[in-house]
């Protein structure tokens, strides 16, 4: 047995890239995990509706933690114009937060197969093995390569070229208060809850999730809302993804990032048309982060050693709230199809492609159809008055 076998590169070190890592070493391979920022990730994400899939990945992998793995909300509330409630629907989620599941992660796997600060500049398949070759200049070899690295993915940049994400033509404003930051009328309407509001070609949502020490306690927890807001590619994007230091970003404003003038128009445009306890909640965020509503579906996920997963082949818009859990399942699918295979890559990854190209098809249509209905319905402009009521 060579060196190279049963042994796996992934570029890309969040979420898909961890939950391909922590599978894979649980059927007996080796992992080497690298991650192009050489900071700290775990401070990057707000909330996560939890699924199934995240929690089947975690059981397989042995990932040991505490349940819940995060909050509970059992209803949602649609609200009106003036913050009454419109609608009350039973339903019971758990609403966990990407540090949380990142952190989760990062303890169960070996910190010496973790690299970061280390981008990929290319790789070559070869026979039986592949090898990546980094912007530094060092290499790794092993028999199969996993492309976990997001809409801007350098893998598949190489293997499709022409396969770029495009603008939906919408932006999701997005915040963290802490849960004691935020107004005890507005805070006891939330709490535990899953809220809207919608009024034309908008929706503003949120839910509480783990505090970022990824506490559960009341008290120590976070609001996190998410907000749609529909932007002109034209003549408006370039402007709210340029940052306050004038960088034009690809797709999104870190928190802290945002260009004071777009952060001002956001929070007027927040008092002007959403209803009172989400005015309140915007006005409570600190550091508010914003970013680009992306399309993107490939026609192929497998590529003899070389394999796409999670937003590297197919980016769902977030109202299917499945990004995290596709990247989940990708991992599982292929794990179970590497030991139907007997460890053979090629054949492994041929058995385990179709189902999770219908998979990210299927998400990605249910995100459009979702998206354009909330969006669209009234043209592709902004609404711009509060004289209206909850859709």
């Amino acid at each position: 047995m060579k060196s190279t076998d049963k042994r796996a590169i992934i570029i890309g070190g969040s979420l898909s890239g961890l939950f391909t890592g922590i599978l894979l070493r649980s059927i007996g391979w080796e992992v080497d995990i690298y991650e192009r920022s050489s900071h700290t990730l775990a401070s990057r994400g707000g909330g996560v509706v939890l699924q199934p899939d995240v929690l089947a990945a975690f059981h397989q992998a042995g990932v040991a933690y505490e349940a819940p793995l995060g909050v509970i909300a059992n209803e949602r509330l649609y609200l009106e114009q003036d913050g009454s409630i419109a609608q009350r629907m039973m339903m019971h989620q758990t609403l966990t937060s990407w540090n949380l599941l990142y952190g989760t992660m990062r303890r169960h796997l070996p910190t010496e197969h973790y690299h970061q600060g280390k981008t990929l500049k290319t790789f070559q398949q070869e026979r039986e093995q592949v090898t990546a070759t980094f912007t530094d200049d060092t290499q790794d070899t092993a028999s199969l390569l996993i492309g976990a690295d997001g809409p801007n993915s350098t893998v598949r940049s190489q293997l499709l070229p022409s396969y770029e994400p495009s603008y939906a033509g919408y932006v999701a404003y997005r915040g963290l208060v802490d849960e004691a930051e935020l107004d005890s009328v507005a805070a006891n309407l939330m709490r535990e809850r899953f809220v809207f509001f919608q009024f034309p070609n908008s929706h503003i949502l949120q839910y509480v999730i783990p505090g970022e020490n990824e506490s559960l306690i009341p008290g120590e927890r976070r609001f996190n809302w998410v907000w749609y807001v529909n932007y002109d590619e034209a003549t408006e994007l370039a402007s709210i993804l340029t940052d306050k230091n004038g960088k034009r970003r690809d797709y999104s404003i870190p928190p802290g990032m945002m260009a004071l003038d777009v952060e001002q128009q956001m929070r007027s445009y927040a008092d002007q048309v959403l209803a009172p306890p989400f005015q309140q909640l915007v006005a409570a965020t600190q550091e508010p982060f914003v970013q680009a509503i992306l399309d993107l579906g490939v026609p192929q996920m497998a590529f003899d050693r070389v394999a796409l997963v999670g937003d590297a082949a197919f980016v769902p818009r977030p109202h299917t709230a499945a990004s995290v859990s596709k990247g989940a399942a990708n991992a599982i699918a292929l794990t179970e199809a590497l030991t139907a295979q007997n460890h053979d890559v090629p054949k492994a990854l041929d058995a385990w492609e179709a189902n999770q190209l219908r998979l990210g098809m299927h998400l990605w249509k249910v995100g459009q159809e979702l998206g354009e209905r909330s969006q669209f319905k009234y043209g592709k402009e902004r609404h711009e008055h509060s004289d209206h009521e909850a859709a």
